[in-house]
């Protein structure tokens, strides 16, 4: 259990269950690279590993979420996780790695969602096939953005899902 001194709003389990369904259908884990941007308390990027991913990266800027999700690693016993303590803005655009699966989870109050979908494709973080989902409150709305794929509610939870191949907008 994640202490309450961490700044953070864990995906609902009836909204992380729902988007593992949804993923275990896309993906093959024990083939998937992802990366879990503004991770928090690390949940997950435990359940990738859980369910066999052989490589996750968690980045989050707040020390106490990095130290409890190193702490919960290690205690789980899950070297497939690689944590990264840093601020989003500042790791996307120095990192060049790609993955099959990108999940970012920033705070609702967050003023720069654009800035971030564009990063990651400006950046061309996906391999071909990736899929990058983007947490997030229901005012917010991307459809219109060339690689929108999917958007599912669940509860206060919205997940947009955006897929590294372009669309052409419909008008």
């Amino acid at each position: 259990m994640a202490p309450d001194n961490l700044p953070t709003r864990p995906t609902t389990d009836m909204a992380k269950e729902s988007l593992f369904n949804i993923l275990q259908n896309m993906f093959y884990f024990e083939e998937v690279t992802a990366l879990d941007l503004f991770a928090g308390t690390g949940n997950i990027s435990y359940e990738l590993v859980s369910r066999g991913c052989p490589h996750v990266t968690a980045v989050d800027e707040n020390n106490n979420c990095v130290k409890f999700i190193r702490e919960t690693a290690t205690k789980l016993d899950m070297n497939e996780l690689s944590v990264v303590r840093s601020d989003v803005f500042r790791f996307l655009p120095m990192h060049s790695a790609k993955y099959d699966l990108v999940f970012a989870d920033p705070p609702y109050e967050c003023q720069h969602y654009d800035e971030l979908v564009d990063m990651i494709f400006d950046r061309q973080l996906l391999k071909e096939g990736g899929i990058f989902i983007v947490e997030h409150d229901r005012t917010l709305d991307f459809s219109k953005h060339p690689h929108f794929f999917d958007h599912r509610r669940y509860g206060k939870v919205n997940f947009t899902f955006f897929t590294a191949e372009i669309r052409e907008n419909e008008e």
